[in-house]
């Protein structure tokens, strides 16, 4: 009986993490899903089993060291590990104020979670990699890093940091056999965008390349690339998917 490779999703209680979690399931993963609701994550986990994959689900606050140690802890127990995404994000509510008005704990809510999150796990989960004999990272993060969007510091330090860090870790775990890239969407039809003005989703439509909304859909194919063998050879790479918002 040949054993299903095993994947953690971060931020698969709801919007873009769920989805991309259901997809993978439905390419024979087994998936740890992972966010800091329980009732979330088991809603996700059922929906995987229902449909007929295998899913196992955690509560997870990935910016609190201690929370992600027990997780470390319990993946190691459960056995080899062989890739990570990222997607476990602070939107909802993000956004409103110019960079001097930003007052100082939203930025350090913002940035634990985005950017210090993705580290904890990423230092958590890459030794459990290796002892699996390698794998793939993908970092979910936002085209609005590069160009940006007004009232929105924070959040694009967070997502610019996390394409950083991406091509640190991917030199850094490189030579263990495990790739590391992020994959940036525009803003995405997810629960996340459910606040943000239509007028917003509108002006998105008509700058886009492609003239309609991005659906979280949309991205999940370049994920299971960059975790499949086909995408072994790409590493330390932001892969923007946002219907040619943004070009580079």
């Amino acid at each position: 009986m040949t054993i299903p490779r095993t994947l953690l999703v971060t931020g698969a209680g709801r919007g873009l993490g769920r989805t991309i979690a259901l997809d993978l399931a439905r390419c024979g993963w087994h998936l740890w899903v992972a966010d800091i609701r329980q009732d979330a994550v088991e809603d996700t986990a059922r929906r995987i089993i229902n449909a007929g994959g295998s899913a196992s689900p955690v509560a997870v606050d990935i910016s609190d060291p201690e929370s992600v140690g027990e997780l470390g802890k319990d993946l190691k127990e459960a056995g080899p590990l062989h890739g990570l995404v990222n997607c476990a994000a602070l939107a909802d509510g993000v956004g409103g104020s110019p960079v001097h008005e930003i007052p100082i704990e939203d930025w350090d809510r913002v940035v634990s979670v985005n950017l210090r999150g993705t580290f904890l796990m990423t230092r958590t989960v890459a030794p459990l990699i290796i002892e699996a004999g390698g794998g793939s990272i993908v970092n979910i993060g936002s085209d609005a890093a590069t160009n940006g969007s007004a009232n929105l510091a924070h959040y694009i330090a967070s997502k610019g940091g996390l394409a950083a860090l991406t091509r640190a870790s991917a030199t850094d775990l490189g030579p263990y056999g495990i790739t590391v890239n992020t994959v940036s969407p525009g803003l995405t039809h997810s629960e996340s965008a459910l606040k943000v003005p239509e007028k917003r989703h509108e002006e998105y439509r008509r700058q886009r390349a492609l003239l309609r909304d991005q659906e979280p859909n949309d991205i999940t194919g370049v994920v299971r690339l960059l975790l499949d063998d086909q995408g072994s050879f790409i590493t330390g790479q932001e892969i923007l998917v946002n219907g040619g918002f943004v070009f580079r």
